[in-house]
């Protein structure tokens, strides 16, 4: 008897079904296999692996954290040459490990993913910072924490978050009565906030190229990773009935009606609901 492989979206489901030995780097990893199916997503990891096997033989054991850490970036960013793509930011394959891994460019979240993967073969302690803007690395160092930007492997000074946070906070107009301290944006990041974030930065790509096939892919996996996040499924309903696919985004705004009945657009979410009930266009 054959039995079916699991879709990409039924992988990426398993590995995302509990926090308790959730593997960043396999669900970020995964990712691509919407647009490659048949991806090896072992052979990734594997050589990730490879990659922490050479930085741990250069480490002898009686080397401290700071050592640690300027060997790490001195073999990520120096010897491998792993830098942010510049010239091609919003490409969707900076969203994607294994082409991370081949071209030596990427994003800030996918290149701090690597990083916090050879970080544990270096013996730190390292966590993803979902900094406004611009995702952050920071190593725990004896009772104080380093924060570097995964683009260089730099350390960020106090100075520099706060220009960088002046810059977003000016941007979000947020009232200055709303406005927080630097350390609460430099909070640890979840293994679930991080791949939220790549997901969200690849359905942005998606939806700026108006690719909607691509963007209800990304949909779907932030829904399964995000299951009682009601704007997720609002959103999924908009592509799926940009779509046409009436039944599906209408199950997704009720799901989101009965979860946000107060929300500040629940009529006119309740509004699209009853069109597509009715059999009518959005446009009608």
């Amino acid at each position: 008897m054959k039995f079916a492989l699991p879709t990409p979206l039924e992988h990426f489901a398993t590995l995302v079904a509990e926090d308790e030995g959730l593997n960043l780097l396999e669900a970020a990893a995964s990712l691509a296999q919407d647009e490659e199916p048949h991806l090896d997503i072992q052979a990734v990891l594997a050589r990730v692996d490879e990659l922490g096997r050479r930085l741990r033989e250069r480490l002898p054991a009686e080397t401290v954290p700071a050592e640690r850490l300027r060997q790490l970036t001195r073999f990520f960013h120096g010897e491998l040459g792993f830098a942010g793509n510049l010239n091609n930011y919003y490409a969707a394959e900076n969203s994607y490990i294994h082409r991370v891994l081949e071209t030596r460019r990427g994003i800030p979240i996918t290149l701090a993913v690597l990083l916090l993967e050879l970080a544990e073969h270096a013996g730190l302690r390292a966590s993803g910072v979902a900094f406004p803007g611009h995702f952050l690395v920071k190593c725990r160092m004896g009772l104080g924490e380093i924060v570097i930007d995964p683009f260089t492997g730099s350390p960020m000074s106090s100075t520099r978050l706060d220009e960088l946070l002046a810059i977003y906070r000016q941007g979000s107009e947020l009232p200055s009565d709303l406005e927080l301290p630097l350390e609460f944006f430099l909070r640890a990041a979840s293994k679930r906030q991080i791949l939220a974030r790549m997901l969200r930065n690849l359905k942005e790509v998606h939806r700026a190229a108006r690719d909607l096939p691509r963007q209800l892919a990304v949909h779907h996996r932030l829904v399964v990773l995000l299951p009682d996040d009601a704007a997720e499924r609002r959103d999924r309903g908009l592509v799926q009935e940009a779509l046409g696919n009436a039944v599906a985004a209408a199950d997704d705004f009720g799901f989101y009606l009965s979860r946000q009945p107060d929300a500040p657009d629940a009529s006119a979410v309740q509004a699209r609901r009853a069109r597509l009930l009715a059999g009518r266009s959005p446009l009608q």
